[in-house]
């Protein structure tokens, strides 16, 4: 009975769109496919249809969930693969009280299962960025080759390495993430998604950021939000934000305009 009488409803759904910026020389990791003579160690992921470099949307919800689960301290209690652990909510107790999966998701064989709160698309390389990438003559289309040595601590011999990057300044336009509310709570929730971002503004995307590489800004940022009750009207936030910090400067605005913007009850 408890299962026939178990409903979702969507009350309505917040859009975060913009631009990202790469402040240093990114890399995130494509398939290395056949090896060829001259090619780099460690290649970039590329859009099949204009060979440029893009930014997986996973890539950036993967990164924003593994910040949020250290931010608060959540127990990696899942595994994932080989090697990879994240934290999963098995009790829907311990879910509803999670600041981590009711946004980000758990598998659906398990008793907290809901739907997934945030949706992040894919992000493609600006046709402006692709031009100044092009004028620029770089080593590999879109992109730069970086190389790298690892150095024995014993025998100081060296093992040189070439990684691929995008060289900074490169533009990836028109980024959406999706937020869609279930329930109230998720109407405070929505402040944690925007921590995410500024967790990893502070942080690093792709690999190498230890090194250097991988800082990105979020720019020319605007939300907007549907409400279910006239689903096909989109209504834009009336606050005039550019980056993420400016946002969570009227954080208590946002929150206000949701609640007036999607009525759940």
């Amino acid at each position: 009975m408890a299962d026939q009488e178990k409903r979702v409803t969507l009350y309505g759904r917040v859009f975060i769109t913009g631009n990202i910026k790469a402040m240093t020389g990114l890399h995130i990791g494509g398939a290395a496919g056949a090896l060829e003579v001259g090619g780099v160690d460690a290649p970039v992921i590329r859009d099949p249809l204009t060979n440029r470099p893009y930014v997986p949307g996973s890539s950036l919800r993967g990164k924003m969930r593994s910040l949020t689960e250290k931010k608060t301290g959540r127990v990696q209690n899942f595994r994932i693969g080989k090697g990879v652990h994240v934290h999963i909510c098995e009790a829907p107790d311990d879910y509803n009280a999670c600041p981590v999966c009711p946004i980000f998701g758990v598998p659906g064989d398990k008793p907290a299962s809901n739907p997934t709160r945030l949706v992040v698309r894919d992000v493609f390389m600006s046709d402006a960025s692709a031009d100044k990438l092009e004028a620029a003559q770089t080593d590999l289309p879109y992109s730069e080759v970086k190389w790298e040595a690892t150095i024995d601590r014993v025998t100081s011999a060296a093992v040189p390495r070439q990684i691929e990057r995008v060289p900074r300044g490169a533009e990836f336009e028109d980024f959406e993430m999706v937020y869609s509310i279930y329930h109230e709570d998720d109407i405070a929730r929505l402040i944690t998604v925007v921590e995410a971002m500024q967790l990893l503004e502070d942080d690093y995307l792709g690999g190498l950021g230890s090194r250097g590489g991988g800082k990105i800004a979020f720019q020319n940022l605007a939300i907007s939000a549907r409400s279910s009750k006239d689903y096909g009207e989109k209504v834009d936030w009336p606050q005039k934000v550019a980056s993420v910090a400016e946002v969570l400067e009227h954080r208590e605005a946002l929150l206000q305009w949701v609640r007036d913007t999607i009525a759940t009850s």
